[in-house]
């Protein structure tokens, strides 16, 4: 069976797919199994020994301006997958998605699988699933194997992430420039992509001198760079330089390139992150992750987005991650230390 796996997820999302990757895996040994995704994330899969054949595509368009030669790699990679003769597509993701189901048609497998109510996709989704949305996401799409027969685990499996050598060098080499040890430091980031979930600056720094009077632990300190008026990516440049201003000597910044932070994560004795890619990563690493939420009936809801894995929980708050307090805080820290 030749099955393609279609993904139009972010970096954090697709890290979430993996426990379905494991799974199929483990159902259909022998299935050839193939995963279409975005240039920016198809990393992520690297070192997946569940993916036999990576597809990758480009952004075709940015705003108003429209890549051709994106566009014509696009369609001939298309063409490409039609070739294939897939047995199965699947539009991975919990949720509907339109444009993920408009690429998982465009393979042209014998049978297609995805959330799907829209009546436009009555005809072309063979078999539609209805989504639960008091699962985890993970979970959610685990469910989309079940039209294949596939049983699903009692227990959600740990998303699988597979850093090459070159990121853990370069975290190795950063940290030694400071004199800080591997998991000789706890890590705090302040990004999110909303502001109720991100810690504020008076915590951080009271969460840095703790780590140190108490464990011994430096701290890095992490964030999404640039201005807050970004249209693109806001960052949290203006936020973090309040952090800096404090000059503890013990909190070192770090301010670069996202894969580079993910390997400052996975390097630490134990990481504070707000809902986030990032939090998802961290929880794949050694020292694992407190995730910070808040407000879920407006925000990320932690029963769908929370980390998942041996070294990963999280903390709620009802409107502000400002409002939970510290001890909270230290006390799911000293479980992840003393594992």
């Amino acid at each position: 069976m030749k099955i393609l796996i279609v993904s139009r997820a972010k970096l954090g999302d697709l890290l979430l797919t993996t426990p379905m990757l494991r799974v199929l895996r483990d159902a259909l040994p022998d299935a050839e199994i193939h995963l279409l995704a975005n240039e920016y994330n198809v990393w992520v899969a690297d070192g997946n020994t569940c993916v036999d054949r990576r597809w990758i595509y480009g952004r075709v368009r940015t705003g108003r301006d429209l890549d051709f030669g994106a566009a014509w790699r696009q369609i001939t990679m298309y063409a490409g997958l039609k070739l294939q003769g897939y047995d199965v597509a699947i539009a991975a993701g919990g949720h509907e998605s339109h444009r993920a189901i408009t690429r998982t048609l465009h393979a042209g497998a014998a049978r297609t699988i995805a959330y799907a109510t829209d009546e436009k996709f009555r005809r072309k989704v063979s078999d539609r699933v209805l989504a639960d949305g008091s699962l985890h996401e993970s979970m959610l799409m685990l469910k989309l194997l079940e039209p294949l027969g596939v049983e699903l685990p009692a227990v959600l499996p740990a998303p699988e992430f597979y850093p090459p050598q070159s990121m853990f060098d370069f975290a190795d080499c950063w940290l030694a420039g400071r004199s800080i040890p591997a998991r000789g430091y706890l890590l705090i980031g302040m990004g999110a992509r909303v502001a109720a979930n991100q810690p504020s600056c008076a915590q951080i720094l009271r969460w840095a001198k703790w780590a140190k009077e108490t464990q011994g632990l430096d701290t890095v300190f992490i964030w999404t760079p640039g201005a807050k008026n970004n249209p693109l990516y806001p960052g949290d440049d203006e936020a973090a330089q309040v952090v800096l201003d404090a000059r503890l000597p013990f909190l070192h910044p770090f301010r670069g390139q996202l894969k580079e932070a993910i390997a400052i994560v996975m390097r630490a004795k134990a990481s504070i992150l707000p809902d986030s890619g990032m939090m998802h990563f961290a929880a794949t690493s050694s020292g694992g992750v407190v995730g910070l939420f808040a407000d879920a009936r407006t925000y990320s809801d932690p029963a769908q987005w929370a980390p998942t894995g041996p070294r990963a929980c999280h903390l709620e708050a009802r409107t502000s991650v400002v409002e939970i307090p510290d001890a909270l805080i230290y006390e799911k820290l000293g479980t992840l230390m003393l594992a």
